[in-house]
């Protein structure tokens, strides 16, 4: 009865082929743990955290990101970030249609990259960061309607390593539909 209850909580909200489509989500594990450890993404990352930015600074600019819809001069330069072209390019390897977004976040949760435009700037507080970061490991989540990429998607999260240190965060959120 439990694992009845945890397959229909899984798969709530996620169309009728849903278990096919998160086993091919395990399938594409492979391509997103090469892009966690692509070594452009880890340098990216290491360079933001080696320029210690205050989490107060961060909060600062998560206000700002979160202040207006628009594209902001901020916004625009983190899309166009070293770490940005990087996913660009992985999303390319996997399929644009299948990946809807991907971020990675420094050591505090702040943006190094993304593929789009993300709700808010700063992920320290969320999940999606804190289990890969703080725990090293994998994060899959349950599958979801995400507003910023307007799909039926499922994050995987991963960590960021330099060497055998945790030094961020990768979160790639795969479209459901377009598995």
């Amino acid at each position: 009865m439990w694992c009845f209850g945890m397959v229909l909580t899984v798969l709530a909200g996620v169309p009728p082929d849903g278990v096919a489509q998160l086993e091919k989500v395990e399938c594409l594990m492979p391509a997103l743990q090469r892009m966690a450890v692509d070594p452009e993404l880890v340098r990216a990352v290491r360079e933001q955290n080696a320029r210690g930015v205050s989490l107060a600074s961060i909060r600062a600019d998560d206000a700002a990101w979160l202040s207006t819809p628009a594209m902001t001069p901020f916004k625009q330069r983190v899309l166009e970030a070293a770490g940005s072209r990087v996913l660009a390019r992985h999303r390319e390897l996997v399929g644009v249609r299948k990946v809807a977004e991907a971020f990675v976040m420094d050591r505090q949760g702040a943006l190094v990259g993304a593929t789009r435009r993300t709700s808010d700037y700063w992920q320290g507080d969320e999940e999606k960061f804190q289990v890969p970061f703080k725990q090293g490991r994998v994060l899959t989540e349950h599958p979801f309607f995400d507003e910023s990429s307007q799909a039926y998607v499922i994050q995987v999260s991963l960590p960021v390593r330099d060497g055998g240190q945790v030094i961020g965060a990768v979160t790639i959120g795969l479209s459901l539909l377009d598995l």
